[in-house]
């Protein structure tokens, strides 16, 4: 398994934000953690992240403990955060370049990356000048640049024209086939059934329904309903 959760507990305050999660996302697989807003999707992913520190339970990312061993866990995985923002007095290039120095990889990545994305008018701007939607793109190129093995990606379609989205979806479906484990964080039905073959349906800090996106797909199939009106019921 590329990514383990046992039994995570998070709470800020009087609020409970992950109620004993567990899941297992195995090596090579897309999933989507799919449910609305304050469902506790990104709070799993932070956690995943090594950026916030559960109240109880346990994690592992390639076999990492997320806790123990958080630099480990940060050099194989790519994050893109929801709302990411780059630094913004730095060029397109030398967002990508500054990183690409912290994680070791020369400059050609960094022109795989601006190309991957289609950043190459873009290269040159400060990143306070672009549009949220290009921000997104670089966001995007910042996970992505170092072809790490697992991806944890909230909301990766957020701010993104229809033609850019099909690039991105396009891209994230060939890094997924070369071998990357996705886990994508989304409120979206149809962005989960583009990027996962399974689905871990969260409602309120907890995980109501897990399985693949055919088993979804057969049990509308069987009730007459529409997708999304089966996932709002599991949600109750």
């Amino acid at each position: 398994m590329c990514i383990v959760v046992k039994g995570l507990v998070k709470r800020f305050g009087s609020v409970v934000a992950l109620s004993g999660i567990s899941f297992d996302v195995k090596c090579g697989e897309s999933v989507a953690l799919l449910g609305p807003n304050g469902a506790g999707k990104s709070t799993t992913l932070r956690i995943l992240a090594g950026l916030l520190r559960p109240d109880a339970g346990n994690a592992f990312v390639c076999g990492f403990d997320v806790q123990r061993q958080v630099r480990e866990v940060k050099a194989c995985i790519g994050y893109l955060p929801e709302d990411a923002v780059p630094f913004l007095n730095l060029t397109v290039r030398e967002n990508l370049e500054y990183v690409a120095v912290l994680r070791g990889l020369n400059d050609s990545v960094v022109d795989e990356a601006i190309k991957l994305l289609g950043l190459e008018d873009l290269a040159d701007r400060r990143a306070a000048t672009l549009s949220r939607g290009n921000r997104q793109r670089l966001a995007i190129a910042l996970a992505i640049m170092h072809r790490p093995r697992v991806l944890l990606l909230d909301e990766p379609l957020n701010y993104l024209d229809i033609p850019t989205q099909e690039a991105v979806i396009k891209l994230l479906r060939d890094l997924n086939a070369s071998g990357a484990t996705i886990l994508v964080s989304t409120h979206v039905m149809s962005v989960a059934e583009r990027l996962a073959s399974r689905v871990i349906v969260i409602n309120r800090g907890s995980i109501v329904w897990q399985g693949s996106m055919g088993e979804l797909r057969d049990i509308a199939a069987s009730s007459g309903e529409r997708i999304e009106e089966v996932v709002a019921r599991l949600m109750g």
